[in-house]
């Protein structure tokens, strides 16, 4: 049987697959990593590894004879591309099954942030709606939403917030044919936007875009979501931004440093926060496993990969 390394934790419904077609390798939980790689690294075939994990070019040259990398996640920053090409090693990834989800977490974060919903549950739990009634919030009805990055999450995110009565524009490296209005410029979109939802890849080129002259073009009544890379706003410029009162809020279902969310930003109310959910839910995630699994069994059939990440489209 083929022989994979596997270096995140998977649920059930890909892991016990994954053993029954393969011979895998648990580099995730492995207690001795090094002593692991040694004993199997020339052995192994493929890798499955999750959106989020890195995946060092130290860890990919103990492994010379590595075909495929399956991910799953549409995010593949964590992967080191250009080593990749160079070796001829294919990667796929889970695109189009996780797109509605995020959307839909997008809209949730831009809601919550305009009506103040997650203050309102704080507030009917405190028992404080006993004695006053709640302040008023802003209604989504006619405000301008800025989205980075139109692709599929961007495009879904813009059809459910036209639904709400949003006017709807967007920054790209590329106009697009619809009917949304066209940025050719970050920062003069977020001058002439209300809402700013980060929906573009992670990765090199889009490391802190977001940065502390955007975050200022937004402004005092701008409200920033991010449902993409934590990678992609300046973290310290936000939080610095929402602390002098420059920017008026921010959800976010991911961070700079994913399980070390800054202190400051949990003791904001004009703060949402998420354990990075965007795609998580029981439907979704058994269709990403899929497409992991489809793209493992397409290479080691000798067929091209179901979702091969763009830069290594054949």
């Amino acid at each position: 049987m083929t022989e994979i390394l596997i270096t995140a934790p998977f649920p059930d419904f890909l892991m016990k697959p994954l053993q029954e077609g393969y011979i895998c390798h648990d580099y995730y939980q492995s207690p001795e990593q090094a002593g692991l790689l040694r004993e199997v690294g020339p052995r192994i075939r493929g890798l499955a590894q999750g959106g989020r994990t890195h995946t060092a070019v130290e860890l990919l040259d103990q492994l010379p004879n590595l075909e495929v990398i399956s991910v799953m996640g549409v995010g593949y920053d964590g992967v080191p591309v250009d080593y990749c090409k160079k070796r001829g090693i294919k990667v796929g990834h889970t695109p189009d099954v996780l797109t509605d989800d995020v959307a839909d977490t997008a809209v949730a974060l831009v809601l919550m942030l305009s009506r103040n919903f997650h203050l309102a549950n704080r507030f009917v739990l405190s028992g404080e709606f006993r004695a006053r009634t709640f302040p008023l919030a802003t209604s989504l009805n006619g405000k301008k939403v800025g989205i980075l990055g139109l692709g599929r999450i961007g495009k879904a995110i813009a059809h459910r917030l036209e639904a709400a009565g949003m006017e709807v524009s967007y920054h790209n490296r590329t106009p697009q044919p619809v009917r949304y209005s066209y940025h050719p410029s970050l920062l003069d979109m977020a001058r002439d936007v209300d809402f700013l939802v980060v929906a573009a890849p992670g990765g090199p080129t889009t490391k802190n875009i977001v940065d502390a002259s955007v975050l200022e073009a937004l402004g005092a009544k701008g409200r920033i979501v991010n449902i993409a890379r934590g990678s992609i706003v300046d973290e310290p410029a936000m939080i610095r931004a929402l602390k002098a009162g420059t920017l008026g809020g921010a959800g976010l279902d991911v961070f700079a440093d994913e399980h070390n969310i800054p202190e400051e930003l949990m003791k904001m109310d004009n703060v949402v926060l998420l354990p990075h959910v965007g795609s998580a839910t029981k439907e979704t995630r058994k269709r990403m496993a899929a497409l992991v699994l489809a793209n493992l069994a397409a290479h080691f059939a000798g067929k091209p990969l179901v979702k091969s990440i763009p830069e290594l489209r054949q």
